[in-house]
């Protein structure tokens, strides 16, 4: 636990301070060939067959009887106890080879018998056959009795055809499979010195790591001093940015809002003085004698005027605080303190050239110390072993070669059994097809067609060749038996629920294999647990306890190169100067602006806009039309002429001054907008600056010192991540033995999952279609019988003679 907590420390500080600590990637596992293949031709009936080897043998792995045979073989067969105890284990056996010999004895004598009585006419010898009411039943109950039991043999057969071509691929997959797993072993072997290799290298690439980054030491650390300064700089220096493109911003709208009043006083003034011309012409017009009613028009001529001042508060003031704030340059501060933040790695490298430099050396002790891992750790017994793999791989060709051959000639003598029992099921399938196919129930029986007739005799045919071959098979079922059936209970069994691999294990037995003192541990090693440890993928250091040769915590220990390290850092002082943000100066001209930009009033003007904006002389030109309907021809042409030319100048005002006017109206807005943003934003510029010009004069040489720390932290971290990486691949990855449990399995797997299995299954299907040969030969002369042609004949007369019964009549009077 404390391990693990001081694990977690170091992390967290690491994540906190640079990308240290980042411990090289998990060693990169050898690739392995795949698993062995299982063969699954025969697999669906190894339930059934285990099954059945179970209840033959239903004792446990004989590890006494065993142990007792290898201590004393000559005394085996001698010793009458011995004798009497290896009989009881394989009673099961000797019960089936009993049953097995009396079905090879009996069938042959059977058959001859059964061949002798139908030759003198009994037996079904005779070719008669009695004509009873229940013949058809009982014809067709043989047909389906021979029919499901030439089924069950024909699904016999199709096992003995797969398990036998799965053992001549079981056999075909040796040498690959064994290759295989010999080239895991290789691969194994090789993989091991080459990552301990790997573990050593892996500390020069830390030693040049750390080396780099003392040498880059400015600018690494620079880098999170600056990180630190601009978590609150930054905001501060931004603000000043974006207040100094608002004062532009503002100074240029100002520049337009000017540009646009005097485009409208000159548009007002034009159109006042065409207007004042024509309200002139027609005050003369309505004050001729000859004008009726035109006294009544003279107030509303009176009004047709344009306001000609569009007065503004006064800009000036504004103007002046905001070039003072662009004369000040506040781009020019910020340039500034960047350049501060900019050349902190350099001056932070030129103050500490001499640490790196002492700090160096102490690196090159620690690499040195490191490469005593893999001295430490002697490999060189492995090249033996690999060696001595070579020379049993290449004795292992040189006897597949002949058990090629050797199987090549069992699959032909096996493909032979299987079409012969498949020559029994088509004898049958043929009888069972002919027969009915020319069978006329009511036929006499002696005049049964030749189809029938046919269908009959391969019934016969099928029965003869069971009792030819039957017990011919049975031979090779009894031999099959007593040699897959003892391999999967006396090897494969045990060796699947690892009992084998304990009896191995037993003292004594194999001299050879007490490892533990052959390793120098103090502790004894069984094969069992090595192979249930890499069955587990567990690595060398575990498998075969090698932290009793090696202390690899004292090898692995760099703490007190480490403290060294840190001792040089502790005495450097490395210090940095700071950086004034904004003047008071400067500060005094950004109030002054944000007090001018909130006298900023708008809303006269706008008004003035408004009222400029509601001018409207069409109705004045309206009036005046209706007027000059009641005048004399000259006047009523002057009026409408006078009332054109007022619809001409409002519409000149549409045209000209309108568009001015929203112009106009729009800048106020725009310019209104960024005074209220300069105005909040001065007060927050002087805000963070005063925080931030706080934090640089309290907190530079604070960050300094600690940013210094973190970064040694760091290097140091590299050295102890290096460690417990170092540990956890020397003890948790380093030789994965899972190729060597692999390489069991493999011969596992093509002795017993493939070979013996394919074997058992192969005689359990032959032996399967032996049993059902027996009903097969009964029902088959039975049924046989009943297609053949007979030569006497038997008359039955099925009609039944039925008399009237008078019904009983009422007479009606």
């Amino acid at each position: 636990m404390l391990l693990l907590g001081l694990s977690l420390a170091r992390s967290v500080s690491a994540q906190l301070t640079c990308q240290a600590a980042e411990a090289a990637q998990n060693l990169t596992q050898p690739q392995y060939n795949n698993t062995p293949n299982k063969n699954t031709n025969a697999g669906f009936l190894m339930p059934f067959v285990q099954s059945f080897l179970y209840t033959v043998q239903p004792h446990p792995f004989p590890e006494d009887l065993i142990l007792k045979i290898i201590k004393d073989p000559q005394q085996g067969m001698s010793n009458q106890d011995q004798v009497t105890e290896i009989l009881m284990y394989q009673v099961g056996f000797l019960v089936c080879i009993a049953i097995g010999i009396l079905y090879i004895v009996l069938m042959p004598i059977i058959g001859f018998f059964v061949a002798c009585c139908r030759c003198c006419g009994n037996c079904g010898g005779k070719m008669y056959q009695k004509q009873t009411s229940s013949i058809h039943c009982l014809r067709r109950t043989l047909y389906f009795s021979v029919f499901a039991i030439t089924i069950i043999i024909f699904a016999g057969n199709i096992c003995m055809f797969r398990s036998n071509q799965a053992l001549k691929v079981s056999v075909n997959q040796i040498p690959s499979e064994l290759s295989n797993a010999l080239d895991d072993m290789h691969t194994f072997l090789k993989a091991v010195p080459q990552a301990m290799e790997n573990v050593v290298n892996e500390s020069y690439r830390i030693v040049q790591e750390v080396t780099r980054n003392l040498d880059d030491i400015g600018r690494q650390l620079g880098m999170k001093v600056q990180q630190r300064f601009r978590g609150t700089v930054d905001p501060a220096l931004q603000l000043v940015r974006r207040l100094h493109q608002e004062s532009l911003n503002t100074s240029d709208r100002l520049g337009k809002l000017n540009s646009s009043l005097v485009q409208l006083q000159s548009s007002i003034d034009r159109i006042q003085a065409n207007l004042t011309a024509v309200r002139d012409q027609i005050n003369q017009t309505l004050s001729e004698p000859g004008c009726t009613g035109c006294q009544n028009l003279t107030k509303d001529v009176q009004k047709l005027t344009v306001d000609t001042s569009i007065s503004f508060p006064s800009l000036h003031d504004f103007q002046s605080a905001l070039d003072e704030v662009i004369k000040a340059d506040l781009q020019s501060k910020i340039n500034e303190a960047e350049e501060f933040f900019r050349t902190i790695p350099q001056r932070l490298t030129n103050e500490t050239n001499d640490l790196v430099q002492n700090s160096i050396k102490q690196l090159n002790d620690i690499k040195a110390q490191i490469s005593q891992v893999s001295s430490e750790l002697h490999l060189s017994a492995l090249n033996d072993v690999s060696r001595n793999l070579y020379q049993v791989q290449s004795d292992i060709n040189t006897y597949l070669l002949k058990v090629e051959s050797a199987d090549d000639i069992r699959w032909r003598v096996g493909v032979a059994l299987c079409f012969v029992v498949l020559l029994v099921v088509a004898c049958n399938i043929l009888g069972l097809v002919l027969g009915p196919l020319g069978l006329s129930p009511k036929e006499d029986p002696t005049r049964r067609s030749c189809t029938s007739d046919c269908g009959g005799i391969f019934l016969m045919m099928g029965a003869g060749f069971s009792f030819l071959f039957s017990w011919l098979f049975m031979i090779v079922v009894l031999l099959l038996f007593l040699l897959g059936g003892n391999m999967y209970t006396l090897i494969c069994r045990p060796w699947n629920n690892g009992l084998l691999l304990q009896f191995l294990d037993t003292s004594g037995l194999i001299p050879q294999l007490e490892l533990g003192p052959a390793l120098g541990l103090k502790t004894n090693i069984n094969i069992s647990d090595i192979y249930r440890d890499c069955e587990k993928n567990q690595p060398l250091w575990t498998t075969l306890h090698l932290h009793e040769l090696v202390d690899l915590g004292d090898i692995l220990n760099v703490s007190k190169y480490t403290a060294r390290i840190r001792e040089e850092f502790e005495k450097t002082n490395v210090t940095l100067s700071s950086v004034n943000l904004l003047s008071p100066e400067i500060k005094n001209q950004l109030i002054n602006i944000s007090a001018k930009a909130t006298n900023f009033n708008s809303t006269a003007v706008i008004q003035q806009m408004n009222a400029v904006s509601s001018i409207n002389l069409n109705t004045t030109a309206d009036k005046i039309e209706i007027l000059s309907q009641q005048q004399p021809t000259a006047i009523k042409a002057e009026l409408q002429n006078e009332a054109l030319k007022l619809r001409q100048i409002q519409a000149d005002i549409e045209v000209t001054v309108f568009p001015q006017v929203k112009n106009l109206n729009s800048s106020i807005k725009s310019l209104q907008s960024t005074t209220e943003k300069i105005n909040g934003t001065v007060g927050e510029v002087l805000s963070k600056v005063a925080a931030a010009q706080d934090f640089l004069n309290t907190n530079t040489t604070q960050i300094v010192k600690t940013e210094s720390r973190r970064f040694l932290d760091c290097q140091v971290d590299y050295f102890t991540a290096y460690a417990d990486w170092a540990t956890i691949m020397v003890t948790q990855q380093v030789g994965r033995c899972k190729p060597v449990a692999r390489a069991v399995d493999s011969v596992e797997v093509v002795l017993c999952v493939n070979m013996v299995e394919s074997l058992n299954a192969f005689w359990f299907s032959l032996g399967w279609c032996l049993m059902f040969f027996i009903p097969s030969i009964i029902f088959s002369i039975k049924l046989a019988k009943y297609y053949r042609r007979m030569k006497y004949s038997d008359c039955f007369d099925n009609h039944i003679v039925m008399n009237h019964i008078p019904r009983a009549q009422i007479k009606i009077t």
